[in-house]
């Protein structure tokens, strides 16, 4: 890493850990291509209409632990193959 890329590193890490996810969060969009209007439309229509769905009583949540044990359970059985 370069002189200035460490000491602007080192100063960052000085903040608090709000202001340390704002700058990486703002970093990593930089490394993403621009949106195309039309995907970024789609998406929040998208989101939207998710969103709808569970306001309205019409999807049935499941809770992170049991979605995070299924996925364990999948990749586990996926390594034993």
């Amino acid at each position: 890493m370069k002189p200035k890329a460490e000491a602007l590193l080192e100063e960052a890490l000085e903040l608090s850990e709000r202001e340390r996810a704002e700058i990486a969060g703002a970093l990593l969009e930089s490394l993403e291509p621009p949106l195309d209007p039309e995907v970024d439309q789609a998406w929040r229509e998208e989101v939207a209409r998710r969103v709808a769905q569970l306001e309205a009583g019409g999807v049935e949540t499941i809770p992170w632990e049991q979605v995070r044990d299924q996925l364990w359970a999948r990749l586990s059985e996926a390594r034993r193959r």
